[in-house]
Formats: C-alpha cells, sequence, structure tokens
C-alpha cells in the first residue's frame, strides 16, 4: 500500500504538465483501491476516504514546489559589474560597518576608564585621609616623647626614701599634736602624768594616760594584725576605756570583755 502511494507521487512529480486537483485526486483514490485489499465496499470506501485526504495534502505540497522551482528557472541571476564605483561604495559601507563597530569598542573602553577613573579618586582620597591621621599619630608620639622623663633607680630610690621621710615626720607631728591635745583635755585624775591608783583591792599599778592607751591600740593593730586586741589591765583609767567604747574609737572582744581593740579606720 506504502509502496503504491510512493510510486504515484513520483509519477506526479515527474509530470511537468500538473493536471486539475479533481482529476489527481480521483487517479490518486482510483490507483490506491487497485492495490488494497477490502473485505467489503464500506470499509474500501472509508479507506479510500482517508488515503484520499492524505494524498490532497502531499499533492498541494508538490504543487507548492513545482511552482516554486519554475520561479527560479524563469529568474536569471543578477550579476554586479565590478567597476569602481561600485567597489568604492562596498568599501564605503565595509568602512562605516568597521567604524560603527571601533566606535562601539571605544564607548566600551571611555566608560571603562570613567569607572577606573572614579575608582582612583576614591582610593586616592582615602590614602590622602590615612596619612593625615599618620601625620597626626606622629606628632602625638614626638610630643609624649618629649614628655617622657627617663627616671634611674637611684633617683626612683631617693624620691620614695624622701616620700617616707616626709610620712614618717608627718606621723610625729601628727602624734605629738595628739599627745599634746589630750594631755590638755584628758589628765589624769591628779593632773600628773603617771599615778599610783588605790582602789579597793590596794594594787600599786600606774595609771597610764589616753594617749598611751590609744598609741598601745594602734601599735597593736599595725603589729599584729589578726589579734589587735589588747588585755585591759590596772594601768588603764576605766573612764578613758568608758571613752573610748562609747565613741567607736575601740570596740570589745565579742567573747572576752576584757579585751579590747582599736577601731580599724583605715579600712
Amino acid at each position: 500500500m506504502l509502496r503504491s502511494s510512493s510510486s504515484f507521487v513520483s509519477l506526479m512529480i515527474l509530470k511537468e504538465d500538473s493536471q486539475d486537483l479533481v482529476d489527481s485526486l480521483l487517479l490518486a483514490k482510483i490507483f490506491t483501491v487497485k492495490g488494497c485489499r477490502v473485505k467489503s465496499a464500506k470499509e474500501k470506501d472509508a479507506w479510500v476516504k482517508l488515503r484520499g485526504d492524505e494524498l490532497s495534502l502531499l499533492i498541494m505540497q508538490v504543487k507548492c514546489l513545482t511552482a516554486e522551482l519554475g520561479h527560479w528557472k524563469k529568474r536569471t541571476p543578477e550579476i554586479t559589474p565590478m567597476t569602481e564605483d561600485i567597489l568604492v561604495t562596498l568599501g564605503k559601507e565595509e568602512f562605516q560597518k568597521l567604524r560603527h563597530n571601533l566606535e562601539m569598542v571605544v564607548s566600551t573602553i571611555q566608560s571603562k576608564n570613567e569607572k577606573l577613573k572614579e575608582d582612583l579618586e576614591r582610593e586616592q582620597q582615602w590614602l590622602d585621609e590615612q596619612q593625615q591621621i599618620l601625620e597626626s599619630l606622629n606628632v602625638l608620639h614626638s610630643d609624649l616623647k618629649n614628655q617622657v622623663v627617663t627616671f634611674s633607680e637611684s633617683r626612683i630610690f631617693n624620691e620614695l626614701k624622701a616620700k617616707m621621710l616626709s610620712i614618717k615626720e608627718f606621723k610625729e607631728k601628727l602624734l605629738c599634736t595628739l599627745g599634746e591635745f589630750l594631755e590638755d583635755h584628758f589628765p589624769l585624775p591628779d593632773g600628773t602624768i603617771k599615778k599610783k591608783k588605790k582602789n579597793t583591792q590596794e594594787s600599786n599599778a600606774e595609771l597610764i594616760t589616753l594617749n598611751e592607751m590609744i598609741e598601745m591600740l594602734i601599735n597593736r593593730m599595725f603589729e599584729v594584725p589578726h589579734d589587735p586586741y589588747v588585755k585591759i589591765s590596772d594601768s588603764f583609767w576605766p573612764p578613758y576605756i568608758e571613752l573610748l567604747l562609747r565613741y567607736g574609737i575601740a570596740l570589745r572582744h565579742p567573747e572576752d570583755p576584757t579585751r579590747i581593740r582599736l577601731e580599724a579606720f583605715h579600712q
């Protein structure tokens, strides 16, 4: 069946004078019906109709191609004579194309150069700022270097020694002033520095001044900081003990009331 259809198409292509579309369809149907086997007339008609539609499309394509082929056969190619004017015109066109392409390249390069120029200006500005900062730091470093005073070990030792002597003198002066103040305002009962005290137990202990009591408490605190308490002896006059305790200058031991210590004012 396919071989018969192909033979018919080849026959139509080889014919130079194409018949009418209706005659071609009729021939195709007759040719196709003769080359097939069908069981009934109804099936034959259906099959012929289907194949006729396919062949009609092929015939239309053949007619279009035949017409286009005849058109190209009738047309003769035009050969452009290579005269001087034509060559000049063609050369100008080529140069115009080349010029256009080069202008596009130049435009692209110029845009890139502009961007690079902006980047260069930005980097140059950043470099100027960094150089200004560096100059400021160098000036500050030179100023600080000029202000630095080199100290030798002997000089440091002498200065510390002088400060210690000054503090010691101030301490002695302060203690002396404190002692004079206490002797003037807190004397012993009879006005003397030391006196024998007679009590119910007839003890012969010597009373000490308030200044001596405070000095004893101070020395105890700095010499034995882990146990700053002092045992109350008969040489401590009870009114002075009560005075120190009442005004918060001294504190009793929480477990032993016969021991007192100086309040840690330095902490």
